[in-house]
């Protein structure tokens, strides 16, 4: 995002949903932001940016909170830690945020439902750093509809033998294990897709195609023909992938909220710094009421935001309830909040705004996925009213 990689000031970190280890993460990531190995970063070449964020990442020991350790247990990772962070690097960089989440989505139904020995072999090399991990579960017609999928895998002796399409995968094309969902017809809907660990070398994977969006990530289109791998690589019990995607999920979803915190902090003090030095009719671009009442917005939502965001987190870590109607809520309002305080300060930096290469042009790009991955706003909306109308 930015040649010079900034450090995120934290006041908020003396909110009661924080504990003395957070501040120590917060430390370790400002350790991490001012050793300048994001500087360090060719961000024209995306696929060899993640592989060296990912590896840096791994040395500093910053995955170490999102990619369960071997003989850790997945449901014991610590949501507000994951949140703290993505915050922090969404804030410096928006690919070393999206290089983060993805070996701790990509992994954790490997953590949840893996075998010891799948275990053993795949997440120390994701935690490291060594290996880039991807979660496969969407397609061109099951998105927001996940049991709508039709990629299938069927029992053959020993085997499973995989057929179908996965689109919109995050390090597709790159990642050295993928996390697959698919049908294996136990029963209609969610209840029968299973979910496996496939490798880039298995026979009958390919790479379909890649895809360009307008903040560059390593998207890809995946195919399956008859694609054979061994039944010891199924996670969980058969017909129990819908849940052990849902599971990794409810540990990460907040955590797309932090992400657009972090633009949101991002670009409100790149607006600040500008409102402060913009000469405007022989004052400031910040002495205007106009302006004045913008930054007043801006830095309102985005608390607000912030409030939702980690009460979803404290209330999963905490109280250990569930966080379904609290992770939509934190998430619709706070890339949407984003999406405006990004546009606002857009506006403010005027033609700079729009011109390739300045910081808020960057986020305005990048924010713009956050409305729709990991569940649309619309989608959002209507899981927070499917909780309200359940019978109490």
């Amino acid at each position: 995002m930015s040649s010079a990689a900034k450090v995120i000031r934290r006041d908020w970190l003396d909110w009661p949903f924080f504990e003395p280890r957070h501040h120590a993460i917060g430390e370790a990531l400002d350790r991490f932001v001012r050793s300048g190995a994001l500087d360090k970063i060719d961000h024209s070449d995306v696929d060899g940016a993640c592989r060296k964020l990912v590896r840096a990442m791994g040395e500093a020991g910053l995955l170490d909170c999102a990619v369960a350790a071997p003989d850790g247990d997945a449901t014991t990772i610590d949501s507000r830690s994951i949140c703290l962070s993505r915050e922090s690097l969404a804030y410096a960089d928006g690919l070393a945020d999206f290089a983060f989440a993805m070996q701790g989505l990509g992994s954790g139904a490997i953590a949840l439902g893996g075998s010891a020995e799948l275990r053993r072999a795949v997440l120390p090399k994701v935690r490291s750093g060594e290996w880039l991990s991807a979660f496969a579960l969407s397609e061109k017609a099951a998105g927001s509809d996940v049991a709508a999928m039709s990629c299938a895998a069927r029992a053959d002796g020993d085997d499973y033998v995989i057929d179908g399409e996965k689109t919109w995968i995050s390090n597709g094309g790159i990642a050295d294990v993928y996390t697959l969902f698919a049908r294996t017809g136990e029963a209609p809907g969610a209840r029968g897709i299973s979910a496996f660990v496939v490798f880039p070398g298995d026979p009958g994977f390919s790479i379909a195609e890649r895809i360009d969006v307008i903040a560059p990530h390593p998207l890809a289109t995946l195919r399956f023909t008859n694609c054979r791998i061994p039944a010891s690589r199924r996670l969980g019990a058969p017909g129990g992938g819908f849940k052990l995607a849902m599971q990794t999920l409810d540990i990460f979803r907040a955590s797309v909220a932090a992400a657009a915190l972090g633009f949101a902090r991002r670009a409100l003090d790149e607006a600040l710094s500008h409102a402060q030095s913009r000469p405007m009719f022989g004052a400031t671009l910040g002495d205007l009421q106009l302006t004045q009442a913008a930054l007043g917005d801006m830095a309102t939502e985005t608390d607000a935001a912030a409030l939702l965001t980690y009460r979803a987190a404290w209330r999963r870590d905490v109280q250990k309830l569930p966080t379904t109607r609290e992770a939509a809520m934190a998430k619709l309002t706070a890339t949407e909040t984003a999406q405006r305080v990004i546009d606002r300060a857009v506006q403010m930096f005027g033609g700079r705004g729009v011109c390739k290469g300045e910081i808020v042009e960057s986020l305005y790009r990048e924010i713009r996925a956050l409305r729709i991955y990991e569940g649309a706003t619309e989608v959002q909306k209507l899981i927070v009213a499917r909780e309200l109308l359940k019978p109490r």
